[in-house]
């Protein structure tokens, strides 16, 4: 496979684990997430000018609005999805009933 077939493939494996599973990403695919938000590679860029939507699973509220500070030329080409809460000074929010991480109702 080509780097663009393989970033492709991977991207719609984690987003469909993630989605049947119920499963939080890993801490790599976070980290893997979080470079392609802010340090996109240029054949993230090539794909997102043809019209690629990426689905970003559990990042957090804050670096969502980071990325719409810094990112926004490029939002149009990005999904978030089970967005986790967190206070002012960045921390997750968790439920104090269930010590759960509070994530943000997306509607999905």
């Amino acid at each position: 496979m080509n780097t663009l077939k393989e970033h492709t493939f991977y991207s719609l494996v984690l987003a469909i684990l993630v989605t049947l599973c119920g499963m939080q990403p890993a801490a790599a695919a976070d980290k893997w997430q979080e470079r392609l938000l802010f340090e996109p590679p240029a054949s993230q860029l090539d794909a997102e000018a043809r019209g690629r939507i990426m689905i970003y699973d559990g990042m957090t509220d804050a670096q969502i609005a980071q990325v719409m500070d810094s990112q926004f030329d490029r939002i149009e080409s990005m999904m978030f999805v089970h967005t986790i809460r967190t206070d002012a000074q960045g921390g997750v929010v968790h439920d104090p009933e269930t010590g759960t991480v509070e994530v943000a109702d997306d509607g999905c």
